[in-house]
């Protein structure tokens, strides 16, 4: 199928150059992330509202088929923080029907932005915005674990930031003080045990110690409890046009945020290993493992950069290691489930609220004091939205903002400026060796920046000081690289209206762009292709043979 879209197989590719000692490489390097990503994908699910094997799975399952189909070589897959609160509304909302038809529309998006060539789009998503809800996403995450973490027994939690908050202080009289300590002592291993060892992860250690402790000091905590093994067989949600519009929304915002965390770890990854990923295919192999996963019913999945670094920095170059990482997960399923059964969820909230602390990313978000206000704003904006109201409206408004924010620099940049004449000025040419012959009744303007319609206002200036005796109006072109139909029609007006004065214009140095805008709207034509100088000069010789016309 990636074939018949003009795709490329660039991970089968990759297995031509795979040796025996290659091999062994990637077999260790799978082994090493199956067992970061095992407590990850559990505590993933739990956060999100469904059992510890929909997160397993959903890792399995993905692994496999982007490793396999995908576009990066050492990308593995897998549930991540980002689709906590998304997953988590749309189940609140729609049950877990409408999280697989949700996914389903993610993974349709996912193949057709590979299929139409959009891998290259997700990079004009602005960095604040990423950034801002990305930290939003981390808040969300740490509000939605202080339950577990301080052993709350509430039956219900509301859905919005603020009344969760407001529930957790009527209740702290509740707080199960042998679950919060176990919670701490779980986090400060995950701070800690990276510094002491860098091989064995420090959420697997995190589990073992917190279960060990909850098991021989035989504390009152809750406790994960049994877990299928098997996921069942795919099954079609029962889905009306009604649902399938409802659930576009959220359907396009996990696609959105696939797309942007499977290519962010690609990105990563590639500089570790010296490789380019083929954003298309893997964008399409995203599309394919999520639309499975959603007739499964599990959760999401993407590329993380954590287990891209893990894989990459542990000897990885093919996609042996994420098959071998799909692999260990069943195994790891089917022989240890009796033991992950006493994992306390204490411990699994501590693993998630160092992941949020991460996710909030504190030195980027301290990095931004330097950068412009309106940066700040946006990330500020982004990031509030997200954990004060949702996801997609946080990335709307901080689209929104951003493009109107980038139209105002624009047009900041873009100047109309008016050329210096001697006849106005109190010193003779000599003294201005620079500055050039210009025939009387004529005048140049310099304008610089793109033309598009938030800059169209400056055109005024060349209406209003116009002369009485202005026979000509030269407009050099050299620094506009584009022009819109917005600024176009106002140039159509001014045309007009300087005919109707009996003013002609000329175009100086119009680039390929603006030429091209103008020929296909036929304001070549009116002006006269005559009236169109390659440079300055030849206008200026152009401006002179009308005048003396005259």
């Amino acid at each position: 199928m990636i074939g018949i879209f003009g795709l490329r197989f660039s991970n089968l590719e990759a297995l031509k150059s795979l040796n025996k000692n290659q091999l062994i490489k990637d077999i260790i390097s799978g082994i090493i992330v199956a067992v970061i990503a095992l407590p990850l994908s559990i505590a993933f699910a739990i956060g999100a509202g469904v059992s510890a094997e929909k997160g397993i799975y959903s890792a399995i399952i993905s692994s496999l088929i982007c490793g396999i189909l995908g576009g990066s070589r050492v990308q593995i897959s897998g549930p991540t923080g980002a689709f906590i609160v998304i997953t988590q509304s749309v189940i609140l909302n729609y049950g877990m029907e409408g999280l697989a038809v949700s996914m389903m529309i993610a993974g349709i998006i996912l193949m057709l932005m590979g299929i139409f060539r959009m891998g290259k789009l997700i990079k004009f998503i602005p960095s604040p915005i990423t950034t801002g809800f990305t930290a939003g996403i981390g808040v969300t995450i740490f509000t939605l674990e202080i339950k577990d973490f301080l052993g709350l027994e509430i039956a219900s939690m509301p859905t919005k930031f603020v009344d969760k908050w407001h529930v957790y202080l009527d209740h702290l009289s509740e707080i199960n003080y042998q679950a919060v300590l176990l919670g701490i002592v779980c986090i400060i291993i995950l701070v800690l045990w990276p510094r002491i060892n860098k091989t064995i992860p420090n959420s697997f250690v995190a589990i073992i110690v917190g279960t060990l402790l909850s098991q021989g000091l035989h504390l009152d905590v809750r406790l994960l409890g049994e877990i299928p093994k098997s996921i069942g067989m795919p099954h079609i949600p029962e889905m009306g046009i009604q649902m399938i519009i409802d659930l576009m929304q959220p359907g396009l915002t996990i696609a959105i945020l696939i797309a942007m965390q499977a290519l962010l770890s690609a990105v990563v990854t590639d500089g570790i290993i010296s490789s380019k990923t083929c954003s298309n295919t893997e964008l399409f192999a995203q599309g394919i493992a999520n639309g499975v996963l959603g007739l499964f019913g599990c959760i999401p999945a993407t590329g993380g950069v954590a287990r891209g670094i893990a894989s990459a920095k542990n000897g990885a170059r093919t996609p042996v290691a994420a098959i071998v990482h799909s692999v260990m997960l069943f195994v790891f399923l089917i022989l240890l489930m009796p033991l992950i059964k006493l994992v306390p969820l204490c411990v699994l909230a501590a693993i998630l609220i160092v992941v949020s602390y991460n996710m909030f990313n504190v030195k980027a978000m301290f990095a931004y004091r330097k950068a412009p206000k309106s940066d700040l704003a946006v990330l500020v904006c982004a990031c509030v939205l997200t954990f004060a109201f949702d996801l997609v409206f946080a990335i709307e408004v901080g689209m929104v903002l951003s493009c109107a924010l980038f139209m105002k620099r624009m047009s900041d940049v873009t100047q109309v400026e008016s050329w210096k004449y001697i006849t106005d000025m109190d010193y003779e040419k000599d003294d201005e060796p620079e500055l050039k012959d210009v025939p009387k009744g004529v005048l140049v303007y310099e304008i610089s920046g793109p033309l598009f319609f938030a800059a169209t206002d400056k055109m005024i200036y060349i209406q209003n000081s116009i002369r009485e005796d202005t026979k000509v109006i030269i407009l050099r072109m050299r620094s506009v690289p584009a022009i819109d139909a917005t600024a176009l029609n106002s140039l159509c007006d001014m045309q007009s209206m300087l005919r109707k004065r009996g003013i002609t214009l000329i175009f100086s140095h119009v680039n390929q762009q603006p030429k091209m805008a103008f020929d296909k709207h036929g304001f070549t034509q009116v002006v006269g292709e005559e009236n169109f100088c390659t440079n300055i000069d030849q206008a200026l010789i152009r401006a002179e043979q009308i005048t003396e016309g005259e």
